[in-house]
């Protein structure tokens, strides 16, 4: 075969062999989310860059973090969905982490409740 003979179809089915992520992008990005993390725990942030790589690492604008949230099995889904009903938050405004391993976009009604639990 003659590279020189390639059709437009030749050249998409071998581009399709190769994936990329160039262009893609994470669906947290410009989101406000709580990002749950392996090592530095649980915070709530502007989801302002993702690592294109791996999606582990990222850089949270307005963070709060977590450290602790209501007893009983309440999960990080309806914390970010439905706020807190009691717990401790600490400002932390930009923070760069590591390790992220979910990222749930925060509701409104999620967001009025966390004023409620943060400690200056």
């Amino acid at each position: 075969m003659n590279i020189n003979d390639l059709t437009l179809g030749d050249i998409k089915t071998i581009q399709a062999l190769f994936p990329s992520k160039a262009g893609a992008i994470h669906p947290a990005l410009g989101k406000r989310c709580l990002v749950r993390t392996y090592s530095a725990g649980v915070h709530i942030g502007d989801v302002t860059w993702i690592n294109p790589e791996n999606s582990m690492e990222c850089k949270l604008e307005n963070a709060l973090r977590l450290w602790s949230w209501e007893k009983g099995g309440l999960s990080l889904s309806a914390i970010a969905l439905a706020g807190m009903k009691g717990g401790r938050i600490d400002k932390t405004g930009s923070v760069c982490l590591t390790n992220a391993i979910e990222y749930i976009e925060t509701t409104k009604e999620a967001e009025d409740s966390y004023v409620n639990f943060i400690e200056d």
